[in-house]
């Protein structure tokens, strides 16, 4: 046995010859257009079609076994185990033996997926395509089973699938790189109908050609939809399509980021801001989250206001009297199983313009704020290899801050950055609001004050302030360790975070430099920069010229007196002769 684990976790690669001693060994995605005439557009118009019919298929297939299994007495025997360590494995044992006896699996959707592919299916979908999709619906029902997902969301016509891929560079869906007595392109083969399509190659381009380079796991194809059908490269419904090359290794790094700064970063990312501080303040940056984001929120309003427009025009009897989306009349019928009728929705080619306009800005906006992520990730991770920030529940930043973090996307960005961290060899560490609450603590006393979010500076009586709220709680995070604790009874491990003695140690300098920051964003917002409220920065207000005319100073005192004379409070006087009342000045 142990003899065939190392036979498995060995890996030769076919295009190097070397071996691999790694079960998994990381690898990145590389993206490439196809250059797509109209004939194999509408081939793969027809395969993503028949992927999913077939994904609908596996997936209903799973909800239905799901429900089985919930339903007997198995499962209900297992769910009745305590969840004490000591009932762990017989716990564990009893779903096992639920789901084998109710074949809800991954192989098992596999072998259904076989006898599911027939008839026209079989003519578009390979086989090795159709187990990546009964993997994707196994997934999806998964979720539901363990309690991530309430229900499964199937594939409706007008969404579709965007993507179909492989499980290996072998069959099904293949990627072959010319010979080089050929010349240096490439193309996309799909094994059935024996589909061809030639990748546009950027050799220039070091990304492309370092990734090329690397042994390829396994391919897919990517559909996305463009602004109109007249736009480069697009078919006549307005997708583009690209390959993706799963690929083994490392990704391709800029010289720039190669180099790994070793000092230890404390983050405090706002929904709008972000504090950057070291524990010896060489750097300290307070700044806006990716400031170079600008969405013009009045043309998309009008956008979304001709939509509805549109949609209400196009389907007038699906609207009450109110412009309320009618409920669906409930059957009552012998045998009725109590589901409505549904809608049918029709979308004029307006509407479907004017759809893809707001998709394609969508798109624009979301390539931007990915790339601004990664240009802050590789500027933290070039200060520093020691990471520490909260832990945050960006849903419920949601609630309260739901345009900016539509926008920025914070919680997108921590992904990226664990990410980035974990490819450099860094530390990467998250603690609990609740245990260490930065923005109340007081380094130097340790009182605990609870501050409003109008507050934005840190005074206490102990001498420690003022400071900006954001930059102190970023220094106080990179001084924050943490430990594990083991219950002498339970044997459970448990993370402790705790504020480090030393800050209290190296404070000296370290306000002074804070202040500094505070200082030039002061000096920034004098000259007209705007920032956020949320910095504590007051705004320029506008101010009058030093040398005034002499009919300027009268008419700006003129003005004065008058603004007083209204603002006084009017006081009710009794009118001579009558009782009614009037406000006189």
């Amino acid at each position: 046995m142990n003899q065939s684990k190392s036979q498995n976790q060995k890996r030769t690669s076919k295009r190097t010859g070397t071996t691999s001693t790694r079960k998994n060994p990381s690898s990145f995605v590389l993206e490439m257009p196809l250059s797509v005439e109209s004939q194999e557009a509408k081939v793969l118009r027809s395969r993503f079609e028949a992927g999913r019919n077939l994904y609908n298929a596996l997936l209903c297939e799973a909800v239905k076994r799901l429900k089985a299994m919930r339903r007997s007495p198995e499962w209900k025997a297992a769910c009745a185990i305590p969840k004490t360590p000591d009932y762990k494995d017989q716990r564990k044992a009893a779903f096992a033996l639920a789901r084998e006896k109710y074949s809800f699996s991954e192989y098992a959707l596999h072998a259904f997926a076989t006898t599911a592919r027939t008839s026209w299916i079989k003519e578009h979908i390979d086989a090795v395509t159709a187990q990546t999709l009964a993997t994707r619906a196994f997934r999806a029902a998964q979720r539901m089973c363990v309690g991530q997902a309430k229900k499964v969301r199937f594939k409706s016509k007008g969404r579709g699938l965007s993507s179909l891929e492989g499980k290996s560079n072998n069959a099904g869906i293949r990627f072959i790189l010319d010979k080089p007595t050929e010349g240096n392109g490439g193309k996309l083969v799909w094994g059935c109908g024996k589909l061809e399509i030639s990748a546009l190659i950027d050799w220039q381009d070091p990304v492309i050609r370092h990734g090329l380079g690397c042994r390829i796991k396994y391919v897919r194809v990517i559909r996305r939809k463009g602004s109109s059908p007249k736009a480069e490269g697009a078919d006549c419904t307005g997708h583009r399509y690209y390959v993706q090359l799963v690929v083994e290794g490392k990704p391709y790094l800029k010289p720039k980021n190669m180099t790994v700064g070793n000092a230890v970063i404390g983050l405090d990312l706002g929904p709008s801001t972000i504090a950057i501080v070291s524990q010896d303040a060489e750097v300290a940056r307070l700044e806006q989250f990716c400031p170079e984001i600008r969405v013009d929120a009045r043309a998309k309003r009008r956008l979304q206001r001709k939509l509805d427009r549109q949609r209400r025009a196009n389907n007038p009897d699906n609207f009450d009297e109110k412009g309320q989306i009618k409920k669906p009349a409930t059957a009552k019928g012998k045998g009725s199983k109590g589901k409505g009728k549904r809608f049918v929705w029709k979308d004029s080619k307006g509407y479907q313009t004017n759809s893809r306009r707001m998709a394609n800005a969508d798109r624009k906006l979301a390539a931007h704020r990915k790339s601004l992520h990664g240009k802050l990730a590789n500027e933290i991770v070039r200060a520093g290899n020691v990471i520490k920030t909260e832990k945050v529940s960006y849903k419920g930043w949601q609630k309260c801050f739901g345009k900016s973090v539509g926008t920025r996307a914070p919680g997108m960005f921590i992904e990226m950055l664990k990410r980035t961290v974990a490819r450099t060899g860094g530390t990467f560490l998250e603690f609990s609001t609740y245990t260490t609450k930065l923005s109340q603590v007081c380094h130097g006393c340790g009182s605990l004050e609870k501050k409003p979010l109008s507050q934005r500076t840190h005074k206490c009586e102990c001498g420690i302030g003022p400071v900006q709220r954001d930059l102190y709680s970023g220094w106080l995070a990179s001084y924050v360790e943490a430990k594990v604790e083991v219950d002498p009874i339970t044997k459970t491990e448990t993370q402790v975070e705790f504020l480090s003695v030393s800050a209290t140690l190296k404070w000296e300098g370290v306000e002074s430099r804070l202040s500094a920051v505070t200082d030039s964003l002061i000096q920034r917002a004098n000259e007209g920069e705007v920032f956020p409220r949320s910095m504590g920065i007051p705004r320029a207000r506008a101010r009058l010229p030093q040398n005034l005319s002499p009919t300027t100073a009268k008419n700006l005192a003129f003005l004065k007196g008058k603004e007083e004379a209204v603002s006084k409070k009017r006081i009710p006087r009794l009118k001579a002769g009558g009782d009614s009342v009037v406000f006189c000045s």
